[in-house]
């Protein structure tokens, strides 16, 4: 097959067209091919999270309770489903307990979603129990909707807030940034508690409400109460 084309001097001059062809590989050097993009494409998405959240490492795997541990009492309150941890039940409290507790100073952000009416909460400085609310550390509130004006984001009992900066049904951020004496809530980004413990601060008899250093915990509240936790990561701070 040929085609004439015109030169520059407006001359016509004869060239061969050859027909494009698919590249076609032997079915070894194509699973190659395969392999290699499935891991260029699965090395690329933990450089993605370091290059948006720097210093942040994950406490959830998204499948299984993994470096978890529920408290003994209702712990049927627990499940996993699709990437969250989900409470729905009686009151349970789910410990972390991996290799990177304790904490100290740190940046907790997790991914928070209620139903209407749900009560649930945060942990930070606290230590595993069996039973109980849990009385070592602060509580950061988990309530849009739930009867207990005390609403997303308070330091339960220390900072206490009035309106929710959340609403039901929908994903958003709980952002925890303990530094020292000083502590501050955020929502999506928006500044909801900022607490600094005065000095001489002591320990309280029934929930402690001092900083010390501890671990993390998710609340399951109540059978009406439905939450759902996911994308929990911390970065440690000096």
């Amino acid at each position: 097959m040929s085609t004439f084309e015109l030169s520059d001097d407006g001359k016509a001059s004869q060239r061969a067209c050859i027909p494009e062809l698919p590249l076609v590989y032997p079915p070894a050097m194509k699973r190659l091919l395969i392999a290699a993009s499935s891991a260029i494409a699965i090395c690329s998405l933990p450089l993605w999270a370091a290059e948006t959240e720097p210093g942040f490492v994950s406490l959830f795997d998204g499948k299984t309770f993994s470096g978890w541990e529920k408290s003994i009492e209702n712990p049927n309150t627990w499940s996993i489903e699709d990437g969250a941890l989900v409470a729905r039940g009686d009151r349970n409290h789910l410990y972390y307990m991996g290799h990177h507790a304790p904490f100290k100073n740190f940046e907790l952000k997790v991914d928070v979603m209620t139903e209407p009416g749900s009560n649930g909460g945060i942990y930070f400085h606290t230590k595993y129990q069996e039973k109980e609310w849990p009385k070592y550390g602060f509580e950061t509130q988990v309530n849009n909707t739930h009867g207990d004006w005390k609403k997303t984001g308070s330091i339960y009992d220390v900072v206490n807030v009035k309106e929710s900066a959340s609403k039901d049904d929908q994903w958003w951020t709980q952002h925890i940034i303990v530094n020292g004496d000083h502590v501050m809530v955020k929502v999506n980004d928006k500044v909801v508690a900022d607490y600094t413990e005065p000095p001489g601060t002591q320990p309280g008899k029934d929930f402690t409400h001092k900083l010390a250093e501890g671990t993390f915990a998710l609340q399951g509240h109540d059978p009406k109460s439905v939450i759902f936790y996911k994308n929990i990561r911390v970065k440690r701070l000096p």
